[in-house]
Order: C-alpha cells, then structure tokens, then sequence
C-alpha cells in the first residue's frame, strides 16, 4: 500500500531514500485537510499565489493546474498543488460564503445537518445581502428567500443612515410589509430582529420589502439576513 486509506496520506517504502520527502508531503497534506477550511468551491482558476496549506474544492470546468481534477481538493505545497478526494461526510468552513459545508459524495452542500442515504438533507442556512436604499416609498431586495423554504427570522443592521423624510423604516415581504418590525430607527447601527411566533413556509421565490414610515427614503445601506430551513428532495 502506497498511501493511507482514508486522507490519502504517503506512506514511507521499505528501504527508501530521501524519507523526509514522503514524510513533510503527508504532514503538508495532513495540515491542509484536518480541521478543513476551504477557501472557495466556486472558484475555477488557480489563484497564482496562494498561502501555504491553502485548500480549494476544485468545481468543474477548472483551468490550469487544475484542470482534469474537478471534485476534488487542491493544497497548496511548496508553491505547486496536491489534490485529495473529499469523502461523504466530510465537513468544512467555506471561506468566502461564511458557512460550513457538508460532502454528500457527489459534491459539498451548505448548512447540512442532517443528510440521509439518498441525499434528502436537512438544511439550515443563513442568507446574508447588503440592500442599497434608493429614493422612494419602498426598497425591495432581489428574490431572496428561496422557494421551498422555512423562514424562521429576519435579522438587519443600518450600516449607513437612511435619509430622506421617513421617520423610521419596516421590515417584510410583498403584501405583509411590516412582518420582520416596524418603528425600525433610521440611523447607523439600528437593527431589526424580526422573530416569527411560528415558521414560515415560502412556495414561491420571494423578495423582502424595506417600507419608509411617514415619508420616503433618499438613500443609506441595511445589512439583511434571512435565517431559513430548506428541506432536500431525496436522489433517484
């Protein structure tokens, strides 16, 4: 046996020279995938300076170094690259969307805390978006909360002040404008913690709706979150 069964780890031969090659390359390896934060698993093209001990989940269509080793890890080591296969079950912190993604076999999946035989999983995310505040009454998002979710909150922060003549502002969705707070202060570091009695299931691609209270809007910046439940379909 050339290599450990589970990490892929180099074993040392009988009677080889130059061991501490074979051994540093299993501790850089070692180092890349325990404790496994990923830098991306959308990013394409080798960066062309990474850090050392730096991981990527390789996603199709790669270029470059990359390229053929679509699914797999990618480490940097000693300025080059070795690449592991990710195994069902395995967890990471996924750098660049803030969230811990769970390998089902086939690929990495955010939020996952429960995942059965045939991939039907338990997800719970949390959407994060700045919304840039135009002039008007109202200011909706893009189609933030997905189809076929649960929304169990909304949460938001005033990262830069909301001018113009509104009062205070409201938190909701199209048709229920206030259902996230209402009164919500106009000024930097105001927030909202729009908590529902009960969840709330979403059946269509739906957008979150900021309202101005007794005037309209002429600009500022309010970090969103959405806090939700997507429940997986099983595989064929």
């Amino acid at each position: 046996m050339a290599e450990t069964s589970q990490l892929g780890l180099p074993l040392l031969q009988p009677a080889q020279a130059q061991k501490h090659v074979t051994v540093n390359e299993a501790l850089a390896r070692l180092d890349g995938l325990v404790q496994l934060r990923l830098q991306s698993c959308s990013t394409a093209e080798p960066p062309e300076v990474a850090d050392e001990g730096a991981v990527w989940a390789v996603p199709m269509a790669a270029t470059g170094a990359w390229t053929g080793q679509a699914g797999r890890l990618a480490i940097c080591v000693n300025g080059g690259w070795v690449f592991a296969d990710p195994q069902r079950g395995w967890r990471g912190w996924v750098i660049d969307e803030s969230c811990e993604m769970l390998h089902d076999g086939g690929g990495w999946r955010s939020g996952v805390v429960a995942l059965s035989q045939f991939n039907a999983a338990m997800a719970f995310r949390v959407v994060e978006l700045d919304q840039e505040i135009a002039p008007g009454p109202q200011s909706l998002t893009g189609e933030v909360i997905p189809e076929g979710s649960l929304v169990f909150a909304v949460t938001a922060r005033v990262v830069e002040p909301i001018g113009g003549t509104a009062t205070s502002w409201s938190l909701g969705n199209p048709g229920a404008e206030d259902r996230f707070g209402s009164g919500l202060g106009t000024g930097v570091g105001s927030y909202a913690r729009g908590l529902l009695s009960a969840p709330m299931a979403f059946y269509a691609d739906t957008p979150l709706v900021l309202t101005a209270g007794d005037g309209a809007f002429d600009g500022g910046r309010v970090r969103l979150a959405l806090h939700l439940y997507e429940p997986g379909i099983p595989d064929l």
